[in-house]
């Protein structure tokens, strides 16, 4: 039996329920997405949960925990940031920003990626409970 895409219905599940952040929690969110890149990782360590995972491309690859820190010490604070096609997702208490980065820093080429982060908001606050980057050439 085939079954219409158009006729099929989903189960009723919470992941299928997506809902929306406002602007002013929009905002909050990019402006941490924004200085996880310029501000270095002691700014990235405090907007994100401790067993956090992050995936760079090779090498380091995937990274968790107190395994991110070293990595972000080297490869953060570019000058200049730009985020293009932005997309934010909201499921209860879980947020994902998706996007397309250009970032600057001096004597070192343009970096171009495809990023995806996920929050969690715990007690009020929004922590990264996930990054990942795909360069893009």
């Amino acid at each position: 039996m085939t079954v219409s895409t158009a006729t099929a219905r989903r189960p009723d599940h919470a992941a299928h329920k997506s809902g929306t952040l406002s602007p002013h929690e929009q905002g909050k969110l990019w402006g941490i997405e924004e200085q996880f890149w310029t501000s270095g990782a002691d700014s990235a360590q405090a907007t994100t949960a401790t067993n956090a995972v992050m995936v760079f491309p090779y090498p380091p690859g995937i990274l968790q925990g107190d395994q991110i820190w070293p990595h972000l010490r080297e490869n953060t604070g570019w000058r200049t940031v730009v985020m293009a096609e932005r997309r934010v997702t909201r499921c209860h208490d879980i947020a994902i920003l998706t996007y397309r980065v250009s970032a600057e820093k001096t004597d070192v080429p343009i970096y171009k990626a495809l990023c995806a982060s996920t929050y969690l908001v715990d007690d009020d606050k929004w922590l990264r409970i996930s990054h990942q980057q795909t360069v893009v050439k």
